[in-house]
């Protein structure tokens, strides 16, 4: 019997999700939560669970907050974030953190059932061509917890230094003096950053960054 922990504070999204959950195998069990707090008291009384479903907008303690505390207490449970939240430094920040996958809510049923299959045999699951959101002021952003490192973004640590410079308002030319590079390999850092961020222009690279409280 394959058994589940869904953390979700929506009682329709758990409802279709265990509704999904059972067209996995003949026989499933599954155990509810609607915050962080919950989740980690069931698992405090019954540690026997397949996999942990996990939304990152939960009320209280956030799903990046929940997570660190999973991989803490309960090491060898896999644990697969769920969320609508779906840019790539978000998905990018979760797998550093130790997420076994990253599914995105706008999936259907038959495609969750895929990634969860991925998952429940050890490896890592993530979505394919992960859209960056549009960067307006409607676009919704997690709070950030204490700042979150270049590295859990996906960034190099040399990334993560460019970024920073970019941010003080360097050019390709100054970023190349300061750190002692050619203008070139700045330029190839400048793309990198680019590329984790899911982005395509310096002024979306700092949005990111200061959304996501990247510390500079």
């Amino acid at each position: 019997m394959l058994k589940f922990l869904i953390v979700e504070d929506h009682a329709l999204v758990r409802e279709g999700l265990v509704r999904v959950l059972h067209q996995l195998d003949s026989e499933v069990s599954v155990v509810e939560a609607a915050s962080g707090d919950q989740a980690l008291a069931a698992l405090g009384q019954d540690e026997d669970v397949d996999l942990v479903l996990l939304d990152l907008a939960l009320p209280g303690m956030d799903g990046f907050a929940c997570l660190d505390l999973l991989r803490q207490r309960h090491p060898s449970i896999p644990v697969a974030i769920l969320s609508a939240f779906d840019d790539p430094p978000t998905v990018n920040r979760v797998l550093a953190n130790g997420a076994s996958g990253f599914i995105p809510k706008a999936y259907s049923g038959e495609d969750l059932i895929k990634a969860l299959r991925v998952v429940l045999a050890g490896h890592i699951f993530r979505p394919d061509g992960t859209a960056a959101p549009v960067l307006g002021d409607e676009t919704p952003v997690l709070p950030s917890t204490g700042g979150v490192s270049p590295e859990e973004c996906g960034l190099t640590e040399r990334q993560g230094q460019v970024l920073g410079l970019m941010a003080k308002g360097k050019s390709n030319r100054e970023i190349a003096q300061q750190l002692g590079l050619s203008e070139g390999t700045v330029k190839i850092h400048v793309t990198g950053v680019f590329k984790a961020l899911g982005v395509s222009s310096r002024t979306q690279a700092l949005v990111m960054a200061a959304r996501y409280g990247i510390r500079l």
